[in-house]
């Protein structure tokens, strides 16, 4: 398992149980997530959504602590589901999702909703789908989903913006 993988696991774990977080993440990372980055961290069981959250602009000093902010709020306040429960702990599949900077474009045809991920926004509104999802084939698809997440009218004219990322299981 990657480390970022065992972090936002022993993290969930330790709310759950005991509603703390661990300490001193960073000294076991790799020097390589010592950086700031956008960072989701997805949780299933048997493969269904079970929660995901994430920060698309880095919202804490290292991917280490952003991996624990959000596996926190992936397993206690995704709005879609109910707070993770200690009965289903060992069945959580995880995953983390370390984002690239986000990159303006100006057509549609510039996404591929394999290897980007997309941000939508517009009238204030901002929506965000990761890349290679299951079912999402097509960026029309892919905007239409991130735009519906967003609450944004789909004939309302977007300004859209991509991303990749290095996912960890």
């Amino acid at each position: 398992m990657h480390p970022l993988v065992k972090l936002a696991k022993k993290t969930v774990e330790l709310h759950v149980k005991r509603g703390s977080i661990p300490s001193e993440p960073v000294n076991e990372m790799p020097a390589e997530f010592s950086r700031q980055a956008g960072v989701f961290v997805t949780l299933k069981i048997k493969g269904m959504l079970r929660g995901c959250i994430g920060t698309f602009q880095p919202a804490e000093p290292d991917i280490a602590h952003e991996v624990i902010r959000n596996a926190i709020s992936a397993a206690t306040c995704d709005p879609r589901f109910s707070p993770v429960r200690g009965s289903e702990l060992d069945a959580l599949e995880y995953s983390v999702d370390v984002l690239s900077p986000p990159e303006p474009i100006k057509d549609q045809k510039l996404l591929d909703p394999k290897r980007y991920g997309v941000i939508v926004k517009a009238a204030g509104k901002r929506g965000l789908l990761l890349p290679d999802l299951e079912g999402v084939d097509t960026s029309e698809q892919q905007v239409e989903i991130a735009m519906q997440k967003a609450g944004i009218d789909p004939v309302t004219p977007v300004q859209l913006s991509r991303f990749e990322v290095k996912r960890y299981h």
